[in-house]
């Protein structure tokens, strides 16, 4: 039976949908995700509801489903994958549970997107994604699942590590950070990683030595005026600062987050400057009328007090 636009739903929930996500072996019959569960307690939930999300995702995909959908790849999907992997970390840093809720879900449905796409290409589907996280942390968990012991997190991120090293064989040990991470998350994973082989400096004070070292080579940059050399010089003071960030000890044992602190600067300042605005367009009409920086100062001079 062909699925079309205006194929019944039931049936197309309900039974075996032929579609290029992949074949359905005879006796699998898809749940119906229009149909409203019944409300589980947050003790019962145990993610029985993922398959009502994989049928959403293969209707779509289905002759007949959304143009938009089908039309996918998993490189025209990369820009939502990090879009919504940013929404989480503002929905975590909201302390909005609904907000956060709804974002999880927009990321989890990036994953399913995903695995349904590679169904279609006959790679892997959804169950070899969440089978391939679970046995990955019951095999690099084995203070948990099996004999070893680990007395606390620098020793278990210790054994992750060995055991990572030996599924990956010859990969180097930084290899595994992603180039498309925001650069500051990937200093900070990198510091960490070689931080482990005890590539790291002893204590705090020789990482705030490096960073007056790079700065007084940026300031000679600057007095040569070689452009060049002086954004070289830049990423250096900027490596040498998320290497301070991850030396200061916080009381969960780890680093201060580096792309966390700079995020909550840049939102406090959008936030002074939001007040600046408005005073000059009370004060002054707009910045047409272009206020001296005196003037400025003294308008952001009001946002900080008003914080305080």
């Amino acid at each position: 039976m062909d699925v079309g636009p205006d194929t019944p739903r039931r049936l197309c929930f309900n039974g075996r949908v032929p579609d290029k996500s992949g074949p359905l072996a005879s006796d699998v019959r898809l749940p119906d995700p229009t149909a409203k569960p019944a409300e589980t307690p947050l003790e019962r939930q145990i993610g029985e509801a993922f398959p009502r999300l994989v049928a959403v995702m293969r209707r779509l995909l289905a002759p007949g489903g959304c143009p938009w959908d089908r039309s996918q790849t998993p490189d025209t999907l990369k820009r939502y994958v990090l879009e919504e992997a940013c929404e989480v970390i503002d929905a975590i840093e909201s302390k909005d549970a609904v907000h956060l809720r709804e974002e999880l879900g927009d990321l989890l449905l990036q994953v399913v997107f995903q695995a349904e796409l590679a169904r279609r290409d006959g790679t892997f589907g959804p169950d070899d994604v969440v089978e391939g996280i679970v046995e990955k942390l019951v095999r690099r968990h084995p203070h948990v699942f099996a004999d070893v012991t680990a007395v606390d997190s620098a020793e278990v991120l210790k054994n992750w590590e060995q055991i990572k090293a030996k599924e990956k064989g010859n990969r180097g040990l930084i290899e595994g950070v992603p180039r498309a991470l925001p650069s500051l998350v990937r200093a900070q994973r990198v510091g960490e990683k070689v931080s482990r082989v005890g590539f790291d400096w002893p204590s705090i004070d020789g990482v705030r030595a490096k960073v007056s070292e790079e700065l007084a080579e940026l300031d000679a940059a600057m007095a040569n005026g070689e452009v060049a050399k002086i954004e070289e010089e830049l990423g250096d003071v900027f490596f040498s600062l998320v290497n301070l960030a991850r030396h200061v000890k916080t009381s969960d044992g780890g680093g201060i987050d580096a792309e966390g602190a700079l995020r909550r600067t840049v939102d406090k300042f959008v936030r002074r400057f939001g007040h600046v605005e408005q005073r000059v367009r009370e004060e002054h009409g707009g910045f047409g009328s272009h206020p001296s920086l005196e003037t400025l100062d003294g308008y952001w001079n009001e946002a900080k007090r008003s914080e305080s």
